[in-house]
Parts: C-alpha cells; structure tokens; sequence
C-alpha cells in the first residue's frame, strides 16, 4: 500500500532545502539562493511554509552591517524528510 508524501516535502524547491540543510547542517540564505537557482522571493516563500510546518528555524541577525539570514532544520524536520524517503522507498518496494 502506499503511503501518502508529505505536500510540504513534496515541492521540489522545499525539498532540495531540506536536502541542503540535511547535508550542511546549517546555511546562509544567499547560500541556499545560489545553490538552487532560485529568486529571492521563492526561497522567503518555501522558507515561511517550512518554517510553519516547524521543518526549519530562521535566525535573522547582522554580521559586518549586512544582514544574514542563518536557516537550519529542526528535529521535527529531520523526522518529516526521514518519512519522505520511507514513504518513497515503499514505492519501490511494492
């Protein structure tokens, strides 16, 4: 039987951050801006649904008069995108 995918892991824009946070452990907004190729505006967008659904923490600060923008997954994430992968490899499997 299959399990149902989590639709806030399931854009592969949210998906491919919490890949990046997963790999990285923490990263900088024009960090995840540039390894997806994504505008400004997209990320600010799936980074408030995740952030909502409590998959990841922003930390908003300055750092030499810029502002930085710090991102990492919490545990709650952690545990949704582990789901994911076990909700896809159950595809495979059946």
């Amino acid at each position: 039987m299959y399990n149902e995918l989590d639709p806030i892991l399931h854009s592969p824009l949210r998906l491919a951050i919490v890949s990046l946070l997963i790999k990285e452990g923490e990263l900088d907004f024009n960090t995840v801006k540039e390894k997806t190729n994504a505008t400004s505006g997209n990320i600010s967008v799936q980074f408030k649904k995740l952030e909502e659904a409590g998959y990841i923490s922003i930390n908003k600060s300055f750092r030499n008069n810029y502002p930085h923008t710090a991102i990492i997954i919490t545990k709650k994430g952690l545990m949704a995108f582990e789901e994911y992968v076990k909700a896809l490899r159950g595809y495979l499997d059946v």
